[in-house]
């Protein structure tokens, strides 16, 4: 069954937390967005994972470089997964998955900005990550033209373990999950409702 994961892309530790109570209950993993850990620093994965111990908090760090290095910060501070940007050497991503070893955590390779992103998920899958995040960013969404059906139909021509992030809603829930996706990922869908917990709870729905 795909799982569902939401993106929170607040900048405070307390707001994430009271989005993250609401949506729990509909949740499978909780992601800490880029800009809330440059905004409030480690400290916010250690209190969302003290907060859900039972759900998988996802530090979304887009890993350049010092792969292992990022990815014991992130785990050590309670995160299960990381990401690791796909468009950067292998050696990085080789780096963190090492890391992950020793921490029984796991890799997610991100591939926003790369041109072949089925190739390239083909190519990290067989390195030992989780899974790879066709990743459809929101400078990318805003361009006109844009729609998340590319991902959809990159995810059905992987052949390896995806997830779908860019542009999840109740309209394109349904084709994501027949994509074979693994994971839904849903930001503003979620935390740009009115009822945060009922949009959560249709999308969770939709996907059993």
């Amino acid at each position: 069954m795909t799982k569902l994961q939401v993106a929170i892309d607040l900048l405070k530790t307390e707001d994430a937390i009271a989005l993250a109570t609401k949506v729990a209950p509909y949740i499978d993993i909780i992601e800490l967005g880029t800009p809330l850990i440059k905004s409030e620093g480690l400290s916010a994965i250690t209190a969302m994972k003290e907060a859900f111990p039972d759900k998988k908090v996802f530090a979304d760090f887009k890993t350049a470089d010092a792969g292992a290095l990022e990815a014991e910060m992130a785990f050590k501070a309670g995160a299960d997964y990381i990401t690791i940007l796909g468009s950067i050497d292998d050696a990085t991503i080789i780096g963190a998955v090492e890391a992950a070893k020793k921490y029984d955590r796991a890799v997610v390779v991100d591939t926003i900005g790369v041109q072949d992103r089925v190739k390239r998920a083909q190519e990290v899958s067989k390195l030992g990550v989780e899974f790879v995040e066709l990743h459809a960013g929101l400078d990318e969404q805003a361009k006109p033209g844009y729609s998340i059906d590319v991902l959809i139909e990159e995810a059905s021509k992987a052949g390896v373990p995806v997830s779908i992030a860019g542009g999840v809603n109740i309209n394109s829930i349904a084709k994501v999950k027949a994509s074979g996706a693994v994971v839904a990922v849903a930001g503003g869908a979620i935390y740009g409702a009115e009822d945060p917990a009922a949009a959560a709870k249709e999308l969770k729905e939709a996907l059993s």
